[in-house]
């Protein structure tokens, strides 16, 4: 099938192409990038369809019209099926052909009722497959691929589909007919989480899959010290919820431990000459039935006892699109095969790059180094083919290659695989959200064994200390532990590293070494007190220590991973660096001898970093995937064009800073009853305000400090951190935790979990607080809170 022609829209249709200008493509083609039902909305943009199809093109890939269908019914937020009905109607009357309209609907309307989860992410993606496999009117897999590559090779093939023919009834037909057979196959909701949970499977191979109970005592001691150091704790954490649910046969029994002869050596499958002569005693019609249905009985081929040795190899890759999560993965698989308790062949592993390098993965240190080995090759399709051609010849291997699930669309990859096939028996594919797929070859043909999803940020969510930090907080006590982020957003610091503006919306890198998101607005509540607030907000924490120095030039990113990538240029030491601040992965080039002029600055620019100067023909271009690459290409003036924009509303952050209150001392009430915070006292300057005033009144009630914990004698607490954040902590348990920003010369906010006063300059950006004056939680949260400490001091 031909590009255009799978892609193709239609005049009248219950879909069409439009163009979201605001909206960049990787391809560079930016047109045409959006589907959308006529005066209804959106379904989908174009580069989140290709990358839905790349997940299915495997089992095949349905109409375009039904996959439509089913995306928009899989969209979170009021669906309008009344149109979409509407547009299936009056089709069919004009087509003059029976779609089956209400089966449609019916099925259609029972995919919205699946729970969000099941239509979220990467379970979205096993619904589709879910739904789809061995549908009808599927285009093939390799009719799949070819179309992929097409698209890949030439998107703008695709401004020919976008114009509209008219529609014939095969094409309406082809479209609709599989989601009436759908609603068929799944008539209810619960039909379709069924048919997920078990979606998978190969019955073909369970007689090969070893169903064995797995017993974890050997190798925990190995285990637990992956996961007591913290340079291996990702990998060590997802070992144990891996054997959980693989189901690889671990070891092979040889020849000479298997049935010979006897009742026991009788099966199901073999060949016409070892049938059982009492079969034949049956009727033709009984013969040919048991025949059909796998029920005659056969004689197993009497094998002599005989050692079946094999050696066992894992390839790990390492190249660009498995660094990061992927690569832990890899490596945590790779290790649940190796010290499994089941496990008892022998077993080595190479790390494949520009080239196959054997490692060991049989202590701690080990996995730390290797952790750090990675390739800056494409893809190791050529070192994957040197070690079956040149260094391992030999027939009893059992081979296991693990790689990034994208890597496999990879065509040299995908050529050495298939020339490999009847040498490689697994293949383990990892990716960024957790997902681990197991596939099997079996007689030359590959099958999906199983697939392990792994909670990351469940398993992920405490790793351990670092020893010598935690001996030092034994010997000189250790602060009170604070959140990461509070129901309020924090004070904006004055000093910064550096701001970005990416797609929108606004960062800063902190001198605390964080990343903070922050954003603008003149939405306010109460412009007569607030009207300074109206455009700038606080900060949230995104990221925390990062390993940077304060020097140089900044630019900050995303990967296709949705994972930060901090770029740093430093001119004096001509070096230039990229971060994963995700990951914490590190690469960096020095760029002596390359004479860049001092006026080139570091920006971002269309999913790429840029040493760049408007009025030079070639600037320089720095990737943001993979290991870092430093290249000279021609200027484009649609980059200054940008980046002016971009310096315009990076602008509106000027003064955005807060001086903020963080050397803390002297916390207690005074003699008027306020409470004072490092000799400033909390006061209402009008009626419905709060601000910290210079206390000019003597301290009557004194809080002991121990670290950043504030106690009064009647067991209230204050904690505070110096990112600007103060939390209070009431022994009457029937007022609930507040918290109040520490800055000065400023008017405040005060909240709970779930209510919020004051300045909104603290709320967050989208909130369920719900909004109260000043005046009413002063009274409800913090004179209460003052009055339980003097009440007990009396």
């Amino acid at each position: 099938m031909e590009l255009n022609e799978y892609f193709q829209s239609y005049e009248e249709y219950f879909w069409e192409w439009n163009t979201d200008e605001d909206v960049r493509d990787e391809t560079g083609y930016h047109e045409n990038n959006l589907v959308s039902i006529p005066n209804v909305g959106a379904i989908a943009y174009r580069p989140y369809i290709i990358e839905v199809l790349k997940e299915l093109h495997l089992q095949g890939i349905p109409p375009f019209g039904a996959l439509l269908l089913v995306l928009y019914a899989t969209q979170e937020g009021y669906l309008n099926f009344n149109a979409v009905s509407y547009y299936l109607k009056k089709l069919e009357k004009e087509a003059k052909v029976n779609i089956e309209v209400d089966c449609i609907i019916s099925f259609l309307g029972n995919l919205n009722k699946l729970g969000k989860s099941y239509k979220k992410g990467q379970n979205r993606i096993l619904l589709l497959q879910t739904l789809f496999h061995n549908s009808h009117n599927r285009i093939s897999a390799p009719s799949g691929s070819l179309l992929l590559k097409k698209f890949a090779k030439n998107p703008y093939t695709l401004a020919k589909s976008a114009e509209k023919i008219p529609v014939t009834s095969s094409s309406l037909v082809k479209d609709t007919r599989v989601l009436v057979w759908l609603n068929e196959k799944f008539p209810s909701v619960e039909s379709i989480i069924y048919a997920m949970k078990g979606f998978g499977t190969e019955p073909e191979l369970d007689d090969e899959v070893a169903e064995e109970e797995i017993t974890v005592e050997s190798n925990n001691d190995f285990i637990q010290n992956l996961i007591e150091e913290p340079k291996t704790f990702q990998v060590g954490s997802l070992i144990k919820r891996i054997w959980s649910g693989l189901k690889i046969p671990m070891r092979h029994l040889s020849p000479g431990e298997q049935p010979i002869g006897g009742i026991s050596d009788m099966t199901n499958k073999g060949e016409f000459h070892r049938m059982l002569l009492s079969e034949f005693a049956n009727e033709d019609e009984v013969f040919m039935s048991r025949i059909a249905n796998n029920e005659t009985l056969y004689i197993q081929r009497e094998i002599p006892p005989e050692e079946n040795v094999f050696e066992r190899i894992i390839l790990i890759d390492t190249s660009l699109k498995n660094w990061g999560t992927p690569k832990v993965l890899a490596y945590a698989s790779a290790i649940a095969v190796i010290k499994h308790p089941k496990a008892h062949s022998e077993c080595k592993v190479f790390v494949l790059g520009q080239t196959s390098v054997p490692v060991s993965l049989d202590s701690v240190e080990n996995v730390v180094d290797h952790l750090n080995q990675v390739s800056s090759a494409l893809d190791v399709s050529q070192a994957l083919d040197k070690f079956f051609q040149d260094e391992h010849t030999e027939k009893d291997l059992e081979v296991f290659f693990i790689t990034n699930q994208e890597n496999l669309m990879n065509e040299s990859l995908q050529k050495v695989i298939h020339e490999n096939r009847d040498r490689l028996k697994f293949i383990v594919t990892t990716s960024a959200d957790g997902e681990v797929n197991f596939f099997k070859y079996h007689k030359g043909t590959r099958k999906h064994i199983q697939k392990i999803v792994l909670p990351l940020k469940d398993l992920w969510a405490n790793p351990p200390q670092r020893k010598q930090k935690a001996d030092q907080d034994s010997v000189n006590g250790k602060k009170t532990d604070v959140p990461k982020n509070y129901p309020i957003l924090f004070p904006t610091p004055m000093n910064k590293i550096a701001s970005f503006l990416y797609e929108g919306e606004f960062f800063i890198l902190s001198n605390k070494k964080q990343l903070l998101k922050t954003y603008l607005s003149d939405n306010y509540y109460n412009k007569d007190y607030y009207d300074r607030y109206r455009i700038h907000r606080g900060c949230e924490v995104l990221i925390e220590n990062i390993s940077v120095r304060p020097r140089g030039q900044f630019a900050l990113a995303k990967n296709k991973q949705q994972q930060f990538i901090l770029c740093q240029y430093q001119p004096d030491k001509h070096i230039i660096s990229k971060l994963n601040l995700n990951t914490k992965e590190y690469s960096e080039l020095n760029l002596t001898g390359k004479n860049i002029p001092n006026d080139y600055r570091l920006i971002y620019f269309n999913k790429s970093f840029y040493l760049h100067h408007a009025e030079s023909s070639w600037i320089y271009h720095i990737n943001i995937d993979g290991n870092i690459s430093f290249e000279s290409v021609k200027n484009d003036k649609e980059i200054a064009r940008n980046h002016s924009k971009v310096e315009t509303e990076m602008k509106k952050l000027a003064n955005s800073g807060i001086k903020i209150l963080n050397n803390f001392n002297n916390i207690g009430i005074n003699t008027e009853n306020s409470l004072v915070i490092s000799n400033n006292r909390l006061a209402k300057v009008y009626d419905n305000s709060l601000t910290l005033y210079r206390n000019n009144h003597r301290i009557k009630i004194i809080a002991n400090q121990y670290k950043n914990k504030f106690t009064f004698s009647d067991g209230s607490e204050i904690i505070t951190d110096s990112r600007g954040i103060l939390t209070f902590k009431s022994s009457n348990k029937n007022i609930p935790v507040f918290y109040i920003p520490s800055t000065e010369h400023g008017f405040l906010s005060l909240a709970t979990h779930t209510e919020f006063g004051g300045a909104e300059y603290y709320l967050p950006e989208t909130t369920l607080l719900k909004m109260r004056t000043m005046g009413d939680m002063c009274s409800d949260y913090l004179e209460p809170f003052i009055n339980q400490i003097l009440e007990y001091g009396t």
